[in-house]
Order: C-alpha cells, then structure tokens, then sequence
C-alpha cells in the first residue's frame, strides 16, 4: 500500500453540500488518500482542530437525523460540513449500542457486555472520546477506569490496532470482505478512514498501523460504512445510520 505524499495530497477546499453556498471559505479538513497497485482504495480524513467536530444523533424533535445530508439541512445558515461519517453502531431503532455523549451530556451508558455476537462485542472493543483540546481512543476497560471528560464520545468494536498491534483475532486471508470505516489517533489528531473496495479486518487494520503509522485505532462500522469527503467525490447516502461525526465549517457567522 502506498500513502501519498504531502505534495499529492489536497486539503479540502470549497465545497457545496446539498447546495449549501461555501463561497470564500477554506476547509480546515486534511484529504489523504490510500493506494495499492495504482488504485485508490481509502480515503482518509485528517482532523487537527477538535472544536469544530461534532457528533450528530438526533434533531430538535428527538427524531434520528439517519442521513448526513439531514444534519447539513439542519445547520444555522452560516455553518456547512466539510466532513461527516457514520459513528457507532446502533439498534434498529438508530440509538447507540454503546456508550453515546453529545455535547457533554450522556445520551448511551458505556457498555461493559464483553461476550455476545456481531463486532461491537469483539474484544477489546473501545471508546472515541474528545473535547475541544484533547481527543482520546481507548479500549473500554481502560476508559471505564479513565477520567476523561468529554464533550462528544462514541463506543464501537472491534479495537483495530492497539498499542502499535493489530487485533490478534483478526485473519490476514479472511473471506469477510465489507466496505468498513474506523478511526485512528495520532499526537492528538484523528484519522477517520473508508474503504473503497471490501476489505478484511486484518487489511483495514493494516492502513492505520502500516501507512499511517498509528497506535490506537477503533472501529466504527461495516456495510452501511458512509461519508461525504468532497475532495474524494464522496457522497454517500444509501444507508440510513445512527450516530454521525462532522466537522463544522463556519462562514460570516455574527
């Protein structure tokens, strides 16, 4: 696999989501894309400044927003998205699995079940936490001892790399392909990646430690994986979803 380098990468410009006008605005969003054989297969969203991100779950009538185009329609007339992703796993009902924080309040108690079926319970599985300063992924037996205080947090599963290593129960020549997305952190800063193509944990996992060098990374879904990443021409809206992450653009507000 090959990471572009900083000449080949592009930081998102002006874009215009859903005909949202973003005229004379520059995104604080980093693009980077992910190649293998000449071909792209992840597109990657670098987050440096935590204060503008946010997670979306449900609008002012406690209605789950379900799509990120939904929650574009729903920002004040001076802010757009220049990023969003889904965020979680949910129930059929789009509310949390695991534990869920919203603007500091706590919406989804962390969930400490360790043995059951589907991903969220492969262990360890974990927790993405962050406030306007600090951004932390950590398993959820070491958050629960933690005293982060976060603003936003979102618990998924399984852990992809921890401590420099990738999850010793997933397979290099798994069968189970899926178009999968997760999050990694490095010196403060978050990673969100998609795949292109269907990929295996164990592949996945290998984008965050081997191209992008990183220790800690979660998670967050497979199959109904989307995101809007302009820079990649990605828009994607088949699924409805649970939680979303965005990153919150300002422009002339007063």
């Amino acid at each position: 696999m090959k990471i572009l380098n900083k000449a080949e990468r592009g930081v998102l410009g002006v874009f215009s989501l859903f005909a949202l006008s973003t005229a004379n605005v520059q995104a604080t969003t980093e693009y980077i894309k992910i190649e293998k054989n000449q071909k792209i297969i992840a597109d990657v969203v670098h987050i440096q400044q935590l204060d503008q991100l946010q997670l979306f779950l449900n609008n002012a009538k406690q209605q789950p927003y379900n799509k990120i185009k939904a929650i574009a329609k729903d920002l004040p007339i001076c802010q757009f998205l220049s990023f969003a992703m889904n965020a979680g796993m949910y129930h059929a009902d789009y509310s949390p699995v695991g534990l869920y924080i919203e603007k500091s309040k706590q919406f989804s108690k962390l969930n400490m079940q360790t043995k059951g079926f589907g991903n969220f319970l492969m262990q360890p599985n974990g927790v993405l936490a962050w406030n306007k300063k600090r951004a932390t992924i950590q398993t959820t037996q070491n958050y629960a001892q933690s005293a982060f205080q976060a603003e936003y947090a979102t618990q998924s599963g399984p852990m992809l790399v921890i401590d420099g290593k990738i999850n010793s129960q997933f397979l290099p020549r798994s069968d189970s392909l899926k178009i999968r997305n997760g999050v990694g952190i490095k010196n403060n800063q978050l990673y969100f990646v998609i795949s292109r193509e269907r990929i295996n944990f164990y592949d996945f996992a290998q984008i965050f430690k081997q191209d992008l060098k990183i220790d800690q990374a979660l998670y967050l879904d497979g199959s109904v994986s989307s995101a809007y990443i302009p820079q990649a021409g990605r828009s994607d809206h088949r699924f409805n979803l649970g939680p979303i992450v965005g990153f919150v653009e300002h422009k002339n507000c007063q």
